[in-house]
């Protein structure tokens, strides 16, 4: 089958913007696995004439940049696709004062207003100065509550649909001004129509609202969680009733923490590319969000990138798939697949379950573990020592890799080690074991260092990736972790000097973060990982 488009999607903007030199090197790599589009997700993170506050201290693209690297992409023969946000998604700009004209509520842009065209159209005028393509991706994703705040107190309430439709008539009217074609994401016609759901088969999309759809427009269908090839097929005959060019986006998993989530990838795209191609489907992209921090960088999954090529072109079977891997880029398939093992017990679940534990064992509290309570952490399943071990060996063979299992091997080095610190901790308090205090002491000191070691290595892969924008955060998130450890180990100190008398936060039970789902750990807000208390 041939394909008009088959591409991947980099975000650029939670928090860690790659550097023009990374994706050069994506470009390279994609060209080699016979992709031929890279979208570039840029929520504010380029820049805009006449507004100055738009990515302001983000690391944003300047025009020379955006122009360097869509050079570079068309003498590679990869098309470079402006993907930018037209309505949600300004997580960042709405934080400034500059922008609080034009949001409607959230992080929503305010419709039927013309300084939220004017500024529209500055992003248009920017784009057709840089991109060489005349396609762009103008987002429009996940606006659950449009309407419903600004624009609600201005107008009162209003059809939703009629109001999306106004708003996606205005862009399209100036993206054309500027010569592009328009892709857009589905899921806000699927949500308004079935109270939230963007995945129910059943949903009946009001007439009207098809038929009021711009001519000129064409939908993303993203899903990156089914295991069901019908459930693909199922989506896909509800978006050929539009009558529109349909997009799909898969996922390759970059997006839940410190670690790609590689098996979750294959259980959940070989279905997907098999739906696909037995429904003719010609434009596919492959997101690589960063959701929460960007701490998982690209490169991590290029095994899974060539893994998917292939599913679109019909193989599925992974032998040959990794013989093909290894020949091109001198890198096992498989070491590759090592990077996902700071997320993967060694038993009781599943190979395609979903669970990032990884994030949520490093950033948990010792005295205040939330997650503590999990199955996964109370048994102690994950071999973090053994993963370790695995990825140094793995290092000395990943050659101009190395630095992404250097990281990944100081992660699983710290977590042998800072893992199951809340539940040792809270035994030894709670039994009053003194000599298990003074061993859970000795633990602590020894997190510390690793602390230092994991730091300097995420350091590292961070600035060979990346602007140095962004990373500012993971200074707050881990400083803050090791002055917690440090805070602890001589809160319990005092405690066997005497100079303490109890420690409250021991004595608390630590209930099942989920009582209806006691043994799954999936979750990548840090602020939720850390503590019940405000941040």
């Amino acid at each position: 089958m041939k394909y008009k488009h088959f591409g991947v999607m980099l975000d650029c903007s939670r928090n860690a913007v790659p550097k023009v030199s990374t994706v050069k090197k994506l470009i390279d790599v994609l060209q080699v696995m016979g992709y031929n589009t890279l979208e570039l997700y840029t929520e504010d993170t380029f820049e805009i004439t006449d507004e100055p506050y738009f990515g302001y201290l983000r690391g944003r693209y300047t025009g020379a940049e955006i122009r360097e690297m869509d050079e570079y992409a068309k003498a590679q023969g990869i098309e470079l696709i402006p993907c930018v946000q037209t309505l949600a998604h300004f997580t960042n700009p709405v934080k400034l004062p500059r922008f609080a004209e034009i949001t409607d509520i959230d992080d929503i842009l305010l419709i039927d207003d013309e300084k939220t065209y004017a500024f529209i159209e500055r992003i248009f005028a920017t784009l057709a100065e840089n991109f060489t393509s005349r396609n762009v991706h103008i987002g429009m994703d996940e606006a659950h509550h449009v309407g419903l705040g600004k624009y609600l107190d201005k107008h009162g309430a209003s059809n939703r649909f009629e109001i999306l439709n106004r708003h996606l008539g205005r862009v399209i009217s100036i993206a054309e001004k500027y010569g592009f074609a328009a892709h857009m994401w589905s899921d806000m016609f699927f949500r308004l129509a079935a109270e939230g759901d963007y995945y129910g088969h059943d949903v009946q999309l009001p007439a009207e609202v098809m038929k009021n759809l711009p001519s000129n427009i064409s939908l993303a269908y993203w899903d990156y969680y089914h295991t069901e090839e019908s459930h693909y097929d199922a989506m896909i005959s509800l978006h050929k009733k539009f009558n529109r060019d349909i997009w799909f986006a898969g996922g390759a998993w970059t997006w839940s923490g410190f670690a790609p989530q590689t098996r979750f990838t294959y259980a959940t795209m070989q279905p997907a590319l098999k739906s696909v191609r037995k429904n003719k489907i010609e434009n596919v992209l492959i997101t690589l969000w960063g959701d929460n921090g960007g701490e998982c960088p690209p490169f991590t999954v290029l095994n899974a990138l060539y893994a998917i090529r292939r599913y679109a072109d019909g193989e599925y079977d992974h032998g040959v798939i990794a013989a093909e891997f290894q020949k091109l880029f001198g890198v096992a398939f498989e070491d590759f697949d090592l990077l996902a093992l700071p997320d993967i017990p060694a038993t009781s679940h599943a190979p395609d379950a979903l669970i990032n534990p990884c994030k949520a064992l490093l950033y948990s509290d010792p005295f205040l573990g939330i997650y503590d309570g999990t199955t996964i952490v109370r048994q102690a399943e994950i071999p973090y020592g053994e993963y370790a071990k695995k990825l140094s060996k793995a290092k000395l063979r990943a050659g101009e890799y190395a630095y992404l299992f250097d990281t990944s091997e100081k992660l699983c080095k710290l977590l042998e080690k800072k893992a199951y610190l809340g539940v040792q901790t809270r035994e030894a308090y709670q039994c009053g074991d003194r000599g298990a205090i003074e061993r859970v002491i000795g633990e602590y000191a020894e997190a510390e260092k690793r602390l230092e070691s994991f730091f300097q290595a995420f350091d590292t892969q961070w600035n060979t990736v990346n602007k140095p924008f962004g990373f500012e955060v993971h200074c707050a998130r881990l400083g803050g972790l090791q002055r917690r450890l440090l805070y602890c180990r001589r809160r319990l100190e005092g405690y066997l000097a005497g100079t303490i008398q109890r420690i409250d936060e021991l004595g608390e039970k630590i209930l099942p973060r989920d009582p209806n789902a006691p043994d799954m750990l999936f979750l990548n807000d840090y602020r939720r990982l850390i503590s019940t208390s405000e941040l």
